[in-house]
C-alpha cells in the first residue's frame, strides 16, 4: 500500500457515530478521524465490523468511507511533513455474488488504499478451499485495479485463513493486507513466515499477542481497542525494538485493558469519545447494542481504564 510508510502501525477499527434520530453522523465521523490522527495513528480501518457494516445501508457504508478518506486528505494536506494515514474499507457483505462487486465497487470509488474482502463471504457455506478461490478470483476480477486485502471478521461467522489461502494472496500480487484474527501468536508467526517476500502486511488484531506478533514480524495493530487509547498502540508499534523493556510492561497493561471488550462495545467506545475525550458526537446509540446495557458500573470502567491508560501515557514519555 503506497501509503504505508512505516514497517509497523496501528489501525483503529472505525466506529459508526449516530445522530439522535439514528441517522449516521458524518460530522463527527470527521471529527474521530481527526482524533486518530492526532494520536498518531498510521491508518484506519473504515467499514468494518466495528463500524457496524452489516446493520448499515449500502449508502451509509460508502458515505462513512468517503468521509474518512476525504478527512484524512485534509490533514495531509495541512501536514504535509506527515505521512498521510492509510485508509483501508470493506464494507463487503452481501450474500450473492452480483450484490457484492456491486457493493465493493461502490467503496472501492471512495479511493481507499486498500479494499478489503471478508473471508466469510467467499464460499459462504464453507464447503471447502477450492470453491473460496474461485470466489476470490471472480470478486478480484471484477472490482477495480486496486489493491485488497482480507479480513477474518467474526461475524457471521469467522472464517481462518489457511496456508494455503495466504500463499495465495501472497502470490497473486493483488493482495496488501491481512486483518488476523486468530488471536494465536505462534500461528501469526507461522503465517508471517508464509508472508514473508510479498506485498502482504498482517495486522494483528488481539491486543493480548500484540508484543509477541510484532516481534515475529507482524506489520501492527488493527482492532478495537485503538478506539480507547491509540496513541498507546501506536508507541508500542513505533518503539518495541528499541525500549524492550518499556514494551513488556506496555503490553502487559494492553493485555489487562482489553477486559472492556467484553462490555457493550461499540457502545463504550461511543460513551468513551463523547464523554471522556469530549468528540462531538452526539449520541452513544449503536444498532448492534443497546446503549441502555451501558450502565454505571460500566461507565465507570471506561473512566477509570481512561485513567490508567492517561497515567501509563505520562510515564512511557518521561
Amino acid at each position: 500500500m503506497k501509503n504505508c510508510t512505516k514497517k509497523v502501525g496501528a489501525f483503529p477499527t472505525m466506529i459508526t457515530p449516530y445522530n439522535t434520530d439514528g441517522s449516521v453522523d458524518l460530522g463527527a465521523a470527521r471529527a474521530m478521524t481527526e482524533w486518530y490522527y492526532e494520536k498518531g495513528c498510521h491508518g484506519i480501518f473504515a467499514a468494518c465490523q466495528s463500524s457496524e457494516i452489516f446493520y448499515l445501508t449500502e449508502e451509509e457504508r460508502v458515505a462513512l468511507t468517503r468521509t474518512v478518506i476525504d478527512e484524512a486528505n485534509r490533514l495531509s494536506a495541512l501536514h504535509p511533513e506527515r505521512p498521510r494515514m492509510t485508509i483501508v474499507a470493506s464494507g463487503h457483505v452481501a450474500s450473492t455474488y452480483d450484490q457484492q462487486v456491486h457493493e465493493l465497487r461502490a467503496v472501492a470509488e471512495t479511493g481507499p488504499d486498500a479494499l478489503i474482502l471478508i473471508t466469510n463471504r467467499m464460499d459462504i457455506p464453507n464447503e471447502g478451499e477450492d470453491q473460496w478461490f474461485r470466489d476470490c478470483d471472480r470478486l478480484a476480477a471484477a472490482v477495480p485495479d486496486i489493491p485488497l486485502g482480507v479480513y477474518e471478521c467474526p461475524f457471521p461467522y469467522k472464517r481462518l485463513l489457511t496456508e494455503k489461502m495466504l500463499r495465495y494472496c501472497a502470490e497473486s500480487g493483488r493482495f496488501a493486507f491481512i486483518k488476523d484474527t486468530c488471536c494465536d501468536a505462534a500461528l501469526i508467526a507461522k503465517r508471517v513466515e508464509i508472508l514473508k517476500g510479498s506485498p502482504v502486511q498482517l495486522y494483528n488484531a488481539n491486543a493480548q499477542t500484540l508484543l509477541e506478533t510484532l516481534r515475529a514480524g507482524a506489520h501492527g495493530y488493527c482492532g478495537v481497542m485503538a478506539n480507547f487509547h491509540p496513541q498507546l498502540y501506536v508507541y508500542l508499534c513505533e518503539h518495541f525494538e528499541e525500549e524492550p523493556e518499556k514494551a513488556d510492561l506496555l503490553q502487559a497493561f494492553l493485555c489487562t485493558a482489553t477486559m472492556v471488550e467484553k462490555l457493550a462495545y461499540p457502545v463504550t467506545a461511543k460513551y468513551h469519545l463523547s464523554e471522556i475525550v469530549g468528540l462531538p458526537i452526539s449520541s452513544i446509540f449503536s444498532r448492534v447494542r443497546s446503549q441502555y446495557e451501558l450502565n454505571d458500573y460500566q461507565k465507570s470502567c471506561i473512566r477509570q481504564l481512561h485513567l490508567l491508560a492517561t497515567d501509563i501515557e505520562e510515564r512511557l514519555t518521561k
